[in-house]
């Protein structure tokens, strides 16, 4: 790992939004089809970690209700702002940083992350402490890429455009192993789960193979790390601006890393 660590996409970047957009059409209802199946419903107390953008915090607030409640944690509450306030019912924001800040309370009946932890130096311990915010008989469900699980960002790489693709593809994973982030983390949670206490642990992946989610979200990404890519020789301006006109258009089939959902329940 080196001295620079963190997360290499800095929410406070403009394009960080269009991330989060792209993410909520891609991973929404497969994270909300998971959270419902584990029976979450009017009343029950949430923790959404990490939350980033404010799509999975407002679809809690109206599966839980008025009776229930959602607490919303990130270290850049910058993008949640418009989930503060008395018209928000059971939200609740609050600046917290899950690698560093004990829990927010405990007896939660959900603990939820969605692409947080493998940006964390210390994954396991962050795990660990969301584990023990839940309650008796409550489920702690982490979501995380495997990006070395399905490296690439086209599959078939059936010509130029793809072939550049997938290396600047190759310069995003080189500057996320430069940051310490695990790229075969995804494919870890079941065993930190069941190393948490956790009991009933399940696991499933979701892979979008191509849609306008997916070219917007490597476009964003692009975007946003252009600078970074430039810089340390993993493509050159003339090649990212290429590769963004490619994205306009609709014949390219861009996919993500396959996302690991994963689930367990502390026993009561």
């Amino acid at each position: 790992m080196t001295s620079e660590t963190g997360y290499l996409l800095d929410n406070r970047k403009r394009e960080a939004g269009r991330r989060f957009d792209a993410l909520a059409e891609l991973f929404d209802p497969w994270t909300l089809g998971h959270l419902d199946q584990l029976g979450l419903t009017a009343g029950w107390r949430c923790w959404e970690v990490g939350a980033g953008g404010p799509s999975v915090p407002s679809a809690l607030a109206e599966r839980v209700g008025p009776t229930g409640r959602v607490l919303v944690t990130d270290i850049d509450t910058s993008w949640l702002m418009e989930l503060s306030g008395p018209a928000t019912g059971p939200i609740e924001v609050r600046r917290h940083d899950v690698a560093r800040d004990e829990p927010p309370g405990d007896g939660f009946d959900l603990v939820h992350a969605r692409l947080v932890l493998v940006h964390l130096p210390d994954r396991a311990e962050a795990l660990r402490r969301m584990a023990g915010a839940v309650r008796p008989g409550g489920w702690l469900v982490v979501e995380d890429a495997d990006p070395a699980l399905q490296p690439l960002a086209c599959p078939d790489e059936r010509g130029p455009a793809e072939e550049l693709a997938n290396r600047i593809r190759r310069g995003f994973r080189a500057l996320l192993a430069e940051r310490g982030v695990d790229l075969g983390f995804g494919r870890t949670l079941p065993a930190l789960l069941r190393g948490a206490g956790l009991h009933d642990v399940r696991a499933e992946g979701c892979f979008p193979l191509t849609s306008p989610a997916c070219r917007e979200l490597e476009a964003a990404t692009v975007r946003q790390l252009r600078g970074r890519l430039v810089a340390g020789g993993l493509a050159t301006e003339r090649e990212i601006e290429r590769h963004l006109d490619h994205l306009r258009g609709e014949g390219m089939d861009v996919t993500t890393a396959p996302l690991i959902t994963c689930w367990g329940r502390r026993p009561r």
